[in-house]
């Protein structure tokens, strides 16, 4: 079942630069069976976990991150590029493998102790969810575990990722 979800990714060569392979998880997302069963497989994980929030991250993060938290009955919390939330916000700056970038979060959207999801589509070098892991420790959220749909396993980004665990639906 892995591996037809896996046939449902398209690669944009040398996107968004010269040289890297995107991975398209909008032809996985198109199509509803393919959607359904990614989110079946990724939320049966986390059932008995007593998640109180995912933790979405733009863009595509939301995506996972909203159909999780409404199949685990978790909350979502959306973390953002710089302007986009508007209450105080924590943020974080990361390096990319393309440039660099900032996201927010705001200060109120995790409460101490609460569980935390975090939620992603792809999982490259690690530096945009090493953010997002720092945040979440910055409000004193208890990360259970990263849950991402493609991880690119030789860029090893999970190193990155503070100690915490990380799972990968599809691994290339």
């Amino acid at each position: 079942m892995v591996e037809q979800l896996k046939q449902a990714i398209r690669d944009i060569p040398d996107f968004p630069k010269k040289g890297i392979v995107f991975k398209d998880i909008t032809t996985l997302c198109q199509d509803p069976v393919s959607f359904q069963r990614m989110v079946d497989i990724m939320s049966h994980r986390y059932l008995d976990k007593k998640i109180d929030v995912i933790v979405g991250i733009e863009a595509r993060g939301f995506i996972v991150g909203a159909a999780l938290a409404y199949k685990l009955g978790a909350g979502i919390v959306l973390v953002r590029k710089p302007g986009k939330l508007p209450y105080k916000t924590h943020s974080e700056s990361y390096l990319l493998e393309y440039g660099e970038d900032t996201l927010h979060i705001h200060q109120d959207a995790i409460k101490k102790g609460q569980r935390v999801l975090i939620a992603d589509d792809l999982l490259a070098t690690g530096g945009t969810a090493e953010a997002v892991v720092k945040l979440v420790e910055r409000l004193e959220g208890d990360i259970i575990e990263c849950a991402f749909i493609v991880e690119l396993d030789e860029l090893g980004g999970r190193k990155r990722l503070g100690g915490h665990e990380a799972y990968s639906l599809i691994h290339y």
